[in-house]
Protein backbone atom coordinates (compact mmCIF):
# COMPACT_ATOMS: atom_id res chain seq x y z
CA UNK A 1 0.00 0.00 0.00
CA UNK A 2 1.29 3.42 -0.82
CA UNK A 3 0.09 6.69 0.78
CA UNK A 4 0.61 10.18 0.24
CA UNK A 5 -0.93 13.62 1.64
CA UNK A 6 -1.36 16.23 -0.82
CA UNK A 7 -2.18 19.71 0.14
CA UNK A 8 -3.67 22.30 -2.51
CA UNK A 9 -4.14 25.94 -1.50
CA UNK A 10 -7.10 28.00 -2.61
CA UNK A 11 -7.78 31.99 -2.60
CA UNK A 12 -10.94 30.95 -0.85
CA UNK A 13 -12.77 30.32 2.71
CA UNK A 14 -13.56 27.15 3.13
CA UNK A 15 -17.07 28.03 3.90
CA UNK A 16 -16.90 29.38 0.13
CA UNK A 17 -15.44 26.14 -1.15
CA UNK A 18 -18.00 24.13 0.36
CA UNK A 19 -20.29 25.55 -2.40
CA UNK A 20 -17.54 25.58 -4.89
CA UNK A 21 -16.66 22.26 -4.53
CA UNK A 22 -20.31 20.62 -5.54
CA UNK A 23 -20.31 22.98 -8.63
CA UNK A 24 -16.97 21.88 -9.78
CA UNK A 25 -17.25 18.59 -9.41
CA UNK A 26 -21.25 18.50 -10.76
CA UNK A 27 -19.82 20.45 -13.72
CA UNK A 28 -16.17 18.72 -14.32
CA UNK A 29 -18.41 14.98 -14.17
CA UNK A 30 -20.99 16.51 -17.12
CA UNK A 31 -18.08 17.63 -19.19
CA UNK A 32 -16.21 14.39 -18.88
CA UNK A 33 -19.21 12.28 -19.49
CA UNK A 34 -19.95 11.31 -23.17
CA UNK A 35 -19.07 8.59 -26.13
CA UNK A 36 -20.61 5.60 -23.11
CA UNK A 37 -17.58 6.98 -20.88
CA UNK A 38 -18.23 9.16 -17.95
CA UNK A 39 -19.75 9.05 -14.37
CA UNK A 40 -23.25 7.98 -13.75
CA UNK A 41 -24.74 8.69 -10.30
CA UNK A 42 -26.17 5.52 -8.71
CA UNK A 43 -27.10 7.41 -5.02
CA UNK A 44 -27.08 10.85 -3.54
CA UNK A 45 -28.97 11.25 -0.01
CA UNK A 46 -28.78 12.42 3.23
CA UNK A 47 -26.12 10.61 5.75
CA UNK A 48 -25.23 11.23 9.53
CA UNK A 49 -22.17 10.56 10.62
CA UNK A 50 -21.30 9.74 14.73
CA UNK A 51 -18.52 11.76 14.74
CA UNK A 52 -19.02 14.40 12.07
CA UNK A 53 -23.29 15.02 11.85
CA UNK A 54 -25.18 15.76 9.12
CA UNK A 55 -23.77 15.09 5.34
CA UNK A 56 -24.34 13.23 2.31
CA UNK A 57 -23.63 10.09 1.05
CA UNK A 58 -23.14 9.38 -3.17
CA UNK A 59 -22.17 5.93 -5.02
CA UNK A 60 -21.29 7.12 -8.50
CA UNK A 61 -20.13 4.42 -11.64
CA UNK A 62 -16.86 5.73 -13.28
CA UNK A 63 -16.78 4.37 -16.80
CA UNK A 64 -12.79 5.37 -17.81
CA UNK A 65 -11.63 2.25 -20.30
CA UNK A 66 -9.87 4.58 -22.71
CA UNK A 67 -7.96 6.15 -19.77
CA UNK A 68 -6.11 3.23 -18.86
CA UNK A 69 -2.36 2.74 -20.00
CA UNK A 70 -1.59 0.10 -22.47
CA UNK A 71 -0.43 -2.22 -20.28
CA UNK A 72 -3.15 -1.99 -18.06
CA UNK A 73 -5.96 -2.96 -20.58
CA UNK A 74 -4.05 -6.24 -21.84
CA UNK A 75 -6.03 -7.75 -18.35
CA UNK A 76 -8.81 -5.86 -17.85
CA UNK A 77 -12.31 -5.91 -19.79
CA UNK A 78 -12.87 -3.21 -21.96
CA UNK A 79 -15.84 -2.06 -20.07
CA UNK A 80 -15.93 -1.62 -16.72
CA UNK A 81 -16.63 1.08 -14.52
CA UNK A 82 -14.70 1.68 -10.93
CA UNK A 83 -17.25 2.23 -7.83
CA UNK A 84 -16.43 5.55 -6.15
CA UNK A 85 -18.02 5.80 -2.83
CA UNK A 86 -18.36 9.60 -1.09
CA UNK A 87 -19.51 10.37 2.79
CA UNK A 88 -19.04 14.41 2.75
CA UNK A 89 -19.69 15.80 6.29
CA UNK A 90 -17.91 19.14 5.72
CA UNK A 91 -15.07 20.02 6.16
CA UNK A 92 -14.26 16.45 6.41
CA UNK A 93 -14.71 13.74 4.12
CA UNK A 94 -14.00 10.15 3.38
CA UNK A 95 -13.93 8.64 -0.70
CA UNK A 96 -13.15 5.05 -1.75
CA UNK A 97 -12.20 3.51 -5.04
CA UNK A 98 -12.91 -0.33 -5.73
CA UNK A 99 -13.66 -2.44 -9.04
CA UNK A 100 -15.82 -5.53 -8.52
CA UNK A 101 -13.14 -7.56 -10.69
CA UNK A 102 -10.11 -6.68 -9.10
CA UNK A 103 -10.68 -7.46 -5.63
CA UNK A 104 -7.02 -6.52 -4.52
CA UNK A 105 -7.16 -2.95 -5.91
CA UNK A 106 -8.73 -0.13 -3.37
CA UNK A 107 -8.19 3.93 -3.18
CA UNK A 108 -9.18 5.69 -0.14
CA UNK A 109 -9.21 9.69 0.37
CA UNK A 110 -9.32 11.38 3.18
CA UNK A 111 -9.74 15.40 3.15
CA UNK A 112 -10.06 17.91 5.39
CA UNK A 113 -10.57 21.73 4.44
CA UNK A 114 -9.14 24.46 6.94
CA UNK A 115 -8.28 28.06 6.76
CA UNK A 116 -4.47 28.14 6.51
CA UNK A 117 -1.80 28.26 3.82
CA UNK A 118 -0.98 24.50 4.44
CA UNK A 119 0.62 24.42 7.60
CA UNK A 120 -1.27 22.30 9.92
CA UNK A 121 1.46 18.88 10.38
CA UNK A 122 -1.02 16.67 11.97
CA UNK A 123 -4.55 18.32 10.64
CA UNK A 124 -6.39 14.48 10.42
CA UNK A 125 -5.35 14.12 14.41
CA UNK A 126 -3.53 11.14 14.76
CA UNK A 127 -0.36 10.26 13.02
CA UNK A 128 1.30 13.21 11.22
CA UNK A 129 2.46 11.92 7.69
CA UNK A 130 6.23 11.58 6.91
CA UNK A 131 7.42 15.27 5.41
CA UNK A 132 8.70 13.00 2.91
CA UNK A 133 5.32 11.83 2.00
CA UNK A 134 3.65 15.34 1.66
CA UNK A 135 3.22 17.04 -1.47
CA UNK A 136 2.12 21.04 -1.86
CA UNK A 137 0.39 21.01 -5.23
CA UNK A 138 0.32 24.45 -6.87
CA UNK A 139 -2.69 25.75 -8.63
CA UNK A 140 -0.59 28.28 -10.22
CA UNK A 141 2.43 26.66 -11.20
CA UNK A 142 2.43 23.45 -11.19
CA UNK A 143 2.20 21.09 -14.96
CA UNK A 144 -1.28 19.50 -15.82
CA UNK A 145 -1.77 17.43 -19.03
CA UNK A 146 -1.57 19.48 -22.17
CA UNK A 147 -5.16 18.39 -22.78
CA UNK A 148 -6.60 19.81 -19.83
CA UNK A 149 -5.17 23.36 -20.17
CA UNK A 150 -7.51 26.03 -20.99
CA UNK A 151 -6.41 29.81 -21.50
CA UNK A 152 -9.40 30.62 -19.12
CA UNK A 153 -8.42 28.48 -16.70
CA UNK A 154 -4.97 29.94 -16.43
CA UNK A 155 -4.95 31.54 -12.50
CA UNK A 156 -2.10 33.44 -13.91
CA UNK A 157 -4.61 35.06 -15.96
CA UNK A 158 -7.92 34.88 -14.15
CA UNK A 159 -9.50 37.51 -12.32
CA UNK A 160 -12.98 37.08 -10.48
CA UNK A 161 -15.42 40.36 -11.40
CA UNK A 162 -17.57 39.25 -8.61
CA UNK A 163 -14.54 39.45 -5.71
CA UNK A 164 -11.66 41.21 -7.29
CA UNK A 165 -9.42 38.26 -6.59
CA UNK A 166 -6.77 37.24 -9.17
CA UNK A 167 -4.64 37.00 -11.41
CA UNK A 168 -2.32 34.84 -8.62
CA UNK A 169 1.38 35.60 -8.81
CA UNK A 170 4.15 33.60 -8.03
CA UNK A 171 4.48 32.62 -3.88
CA UNK A 172 1.13 33.72 -3.39
CA UNK A 173 0.84 31.12 -0.81
CA UNK A 174 2.98 32.75 1.53
CA UNK A 175 1.94 36.65 0.65
CA UNK A 176 -1.91 36.41 0.07
CA UNK A 177 -2.45 40.05 1.20
CA UNK A 178 -5.87 40.64 1.88
CA UNK A 179 -6.99 37.49 -0.24
CA UNK A 180 -8.13 34.64 1.34
CA UNK A 181 -6.25 31.24 1.74
CA UNK A 182 -7.86 27.96 2.52
CA UNK A 183 -5.95 24.04 2.06
CA UNK A 184 -7.55 21.20 1.12
CA UNK A 185 -5.52 18.57 2.69
CA UNK A 186 -5.91 15.13 1.37
CA UNK A 187 -4.43 11.58 2.67
CA UNK A 188 -4.43 9.17 -0.05
CA UNK A 189 -4.43 5.66 0.15
CA UNK A 190 -4.09 3.12 -2.95
CA UNK A 191 -3.09 -0.43 -3.20
CA UNK A 192 -2.73 -2.93 -5.91
CA UNK A 193 -1.95 -6.66 -4.50
CA UNK A 194 -1.18 -8.01 -7.99
CA UNK A 195 2.39 -9.43 -8.08
CA UNK A 196 4.61 -7.61 -10.78
CA UNK A 197 1.84 -5.12 -11.25
CA UNK A 198 2.39 -3.26 -7.59
CA UNK A 199 4.68 -0.88 -7.53
CA UNK A 200 4.03 0.58 -11.02
CA UNK A 201 -0.03 0.61 -10.59
CA UNK A 202 -0.34 2.21 -7.28
CA UNK A 203 2.76 4.78 -9.08
CA UNK A 204 0.30 5.21 -12.40
CA UNK A 205 -2.28 5.85 -9.59
CA UNK A 206 -0.80 8.86 -7.86
CA UNK A 207 0.11 10.17 -10.75
CA UNK A 208 -3.31 10.52 -12.30
CA UNK A 209 -4.72 11.86 -9.10
CA UNK A 210 -2.37 14.27 -8.41
CA UNK A 211 -3.22 15.39 -11.86
CA UNK A 212 -6.99 15.23 -10.83
CA UNK A 213 -6.41 17.11 -8.29
CA UNK A 214 -4.45 20.04 -10.06
CA UNK A 215 -7.47 20.33 -12.81
CA UNK A 216 -9.85 20.33 -10.12
CA UNK A 217 -8.76 22.39 -7.55
CA UNK A 218 -7.64 25.57 -10.55
CA UNK A 219 -11.19 24.96 -11.97
CA UNK A 220 -12.84 25.52 -8.79
CA UNK A 221 -11.13 28.51 -8.59
CA UNK A 222 -11.33 29.57 -12.08
CA UNK A 223 -15.39 29.16 -11.87
CA UNK A 224 -15.33 31.22 -9.23
CA UNK A 225 -18.09 33.59 -10.87
CA UNK A 226 -20.10 31.04 -11.53
CA UNK A 227 -20.66 29.67 -8.31
CA UNK A 228 -20.13 32.06 -6.06
CA UNK A 229 -23.05 33.21 -4.07
CA UNK A 230 -25.28 30.23 -4.80
CA UNK A 231 -26.73 29.02 -1.10
CA UNK A 232 -26.15 25.25 -0.74
CA UNK A 233 -30.44 24.86 -1.63
CA UNK A 234 -29.04 26.40 -5.21
CA UNK A 235 -25.99 24.32 -5.63
CA UNK A 236 -27.61 21.00 -4.74
CA UNK A 237 -30.28 21.26 -7.22
CA UNK A 238 -27.62 22.34 -9.79
CA UNK A 239 -26.11 19.32 -8.74
CA UNK A 240 -29.43 17.05 -9.75
CA UNK A 241 -29.87 18.83 -12.82
CA UNK A 242 -26.15 18.01 -13.64
CA UNK A 243 -26.36 14.33 -12.28
CA UNK A 244 -29.88 13.77 -14.47
CA UNK A 245 -27.82 15.14 -17.78
CA UNK A 246 -24.68 13.01 -17.04
CA UNK A 247 -26.94 9.92 -16.78
CA UNK A 248 -28.50 10.67 -19.41
CA UNK A 249 -25.04 10.83 -21.39
CA UNK A 250 -23.99 7.39 -20.00
CA UNK A 251 -27.05 5.23 -20.09
CA UNK A 252 -27.61 6.43 -23.90
CA UNK A 253 -24.58 5.14 -24.95
CA UNK A 254 -24.83 2.06 -22.84
CA UNK A 255 -28.70 1.76 -24.62
CA UNK A 256 -27.56 1.90 -27.98
CA UNK A 257 -28.79 5.10 -28.53
CA UNK A 258 -26.71 8.52 -28.96
CA UNK A 259 -23.17 9.42 -30.68
CA UNK A 260 -21.70 6.33 -29.50
CA UNK A 261 -24.53 3.84 -30.55
CA UNK A 262 -23.28 3.32 -34.16
CA UNK A 263 -20.17 2.35 -33.41
CA UNK A 264 -21.43 -0.91 -31.56
CA UNK A 265 -24.01 -3.45 -31.49
CA UNK A 266 -26.60 -2.37 -29.53
CA UNK A 267 -27.66 -4.57 -26.08
CA UNK A 268 -30.79 -4.62 -24.14
CA UNK A 269 -29.69 -6.38 -21.08
CA UNK A 270 -27.42 -5.01 -18.09
CA UNK A 271 -23.68 -5.86 -18.43
CA UNK A 272 -21.50 -7.51 -15.90
CA UNK A 273 -17.48 -6.95 -15.53
CA UNK A 274 -17.18 -10.31 -15.92
CA UNK A 275 -19.67 -11.15 -18.96
CA UNK A 276 -16.50 -12.03 -21.54
CA UNK A 277 -18.98 -12.47 -24.07
CA UNK A 278 -21.08 -9.61 -23.47
CA UNK A 279 -17.91 -7.53 -23.38
CA UNK A 280 -16.44 -9.19 -26.59
CA UNK A 281 -19.49 -7.55 -28.26
CA UNK A 282 -19.25 -4.36 -27.53
CA UNK A 283 -16.49 -1.48 -26.89
CA UNK A 284 -16.00 2.00 -26.12
CA UNK A 285 -15.08 4.75 -28.33
CA UNK A 286 -14.00 8.28 -27.13
CA UNK A 287 -15.96 10.77 -28.06
CA UNK A 288 -16.66 14.78 -27.91
CA UNK A 289 -19.57 15.24 -26.50
CA UNK A 290 -21.65 17.45 -28.82
CA UNK A 291 -23.76 18.67 -25.45
CA UNK A 292 -21.03 19.52 -23.17
CA UNK A 293 -21.80 23.08 -23.98
CA UNK A 294 -24.84 22.69 -21.77
CA UNK A 295 -22.51 21.81 -18.55
CA UNK A 296 -21.19 25.04 -19.16
CA UNK A 297 -24.36 26.94 -19.61
CA UNK A 298 -25.06 29.78 -16.71
CA UNK A 299 -27.18 28.38 -13.87
CA UNK A 300 -30.32 29.59 -12.91
CA UNK A 301 -31.71 28.34 -9.96
CA UNK A 302 -35.07 26.96 -10.79
CA UNK A 303 -36.43 25.74 -7.04
CA UNK A 304 -36.08 21.99 -6.93
CA UNK A 305 -37.22 19.42 -4.17
CA UNK A 306 -33.58 19.62 -3.51
CA UNK A 307 -31.75 18.29 -0.16
CA UNK A 308 -29.14 20.98 1.50
CA UNK A 309 -26.58 18.87 3.33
Amino acid sequence: MLMKEYRICMPLTVDEYRIGQLYMISKHSCEQSGGGEGVEVVRNEPDTHPEHGPGQVTEKRIYLTSKLPSWAKAFIPRIFYVTEKAWNFYPYTITEYSVSFLPKFSIRIETRFENNNGSNDNVFGDTPSPAGNISFLDILSDPIPEKHYKEKEDLSRWQSSKTGRGPLKGGWRDDHGCTPIMCSYKRVQCSFEVYGFQSRTEEFIHKNIRDILLVGHRQAVAWLDEWHGLSLEEVREYEQEMQEKTNDKVKCSHNGTGPAAATRPAFTRSISVTDERSLKKMGVRTAESSDQRDCAKPFSPTRLNSTPE
